[in-house]
């Protein structure tokens, strides 16, 4: 699918003429520059740059670029529009991930609000990875994400911590004696790995890293993990405090402390309008100051 970023990186190239130059006009590294305009390129099914001799646009790429600029002009004037009626308090978008206690989100959602912002408030809930592509594409003002992510040039507020739990099987009190090794012996469930690659694999390294051996289970959602832990079936980490079930017990992450790391992000290009900066800065705060039942337990 052809997008707004393979646009901004083909006339960056064009530009610039060096790889290098582009990346860094664009905020990103070379690499994934590279790939993009491969993918640019396939779509198309035509070779947009001469690289034998520097970097030239071949006569396709010539013909390609007024395009390209009137295009990526329109969107930016599209938001624009958008801007001014955020400015007028018409509406903010904003991004959750499914990780985020529903407690806390909706704490999260109300800041803007709250804090004086006049807007008409819009919430979806979607993968990290989603969540930052439609912050980039202009879809979404501002979202939480999961920590750590690749941002692609998006600006981000401080990393915050949250404090969870392991749910496991309640079998009785040889289980309950004996908590470590009962975790040991069933596989953790887990979303997803593409819905937040970098996140996850910390999770996964933060528990191997204390010499466990590390068996998942892919589910769709903490619902559908809780269903498997009830059953026996597997263990869940949540910071969803009040995630429970029948037959199911909950012990803070101790050993280790698996927080869940959060941040605030936006594209500062985008992000113009008064009340728009003014909605980050509430939704930063309020995520940073955060008090969560059992969090000292958790550290």
């Amino acid at each position: 699918m052809l997008t707004e970023r393979h646009l901004e990186i083909f006339v960056a190239l064009a530009e610039e003429e060096h790889f290098g130059d582009a990346a860094q006009r664009v905020g990103i590294t070379q690499p994934p520059l590279s790939q993009a305009l491969r993918r640019l390129e396939l779509l198309l099914g035509v070779r947009l740059f001469d690289r034998e001799r520097g970097v030239s646009l071949t006569e396709e790429g010539a013909a390609l670029l007024p395009h390209a600029r009137r295009a990526l002009t329109a969107l930016g004037e599209l938001r624009e529009t958008g801007s001014r009626e955020s400015a007028d308090g018409r509406r903010l978008r904003l991004g959750l991930p499914p990780e985020l206690p529903p407690r806390l989100g909706a704490t999260v959602a109300a800041s803007p609000v709250r804090g004086g912002v006049r807007a008409r408030v819009s919430v979806v809930t979607a993968p990290t990875a989603t969540l930052l592509t439609d912050v980039s594409a202009g879809r979404l003002d501002l979202a939480v994400v999961r920590h750590p992510a690749v941002l692609h040039g998006l600006s981000a507020g401080p990393v915050t911590l949250l404090p969870t739990w392991l749910l496991e099987p309640d079998r009785a009190e040889a289980a309950q004696r004996d908590a470590a090794h009962l975790a040991r012996g069933l596989p953790y469930a887990v979303r997803p790995r593409a819905e937040s690659p970098a996140a996850h694999d910390l999770f996964l390294d933060t528990i191997a890293g204390r010499g466990r051996r590390v068996e998942t289970v892919v589910v769709s959602d903490e619902r559908a993990g809780l269903a498997l832990v009830a059953a026996g079936q597997a263990v869940l980490v949540t910071a969803d405090e009040s995630l429970t079930a029948d037959g199911v017990s909950r012990r803070p992450t101790t050993s280790p402390a698996l927080r869940l790391r959060l941040r605030v992000v936006w594209d500062a290009r985008r992000l113009a309008a008064a009340h728009a900066a003014a909605a980050a800065e509430a939704l930063v705060g309020a995520l940073a100051s955060a008090h969560r039942p059992g969090a000292g337990a958790a550290r």
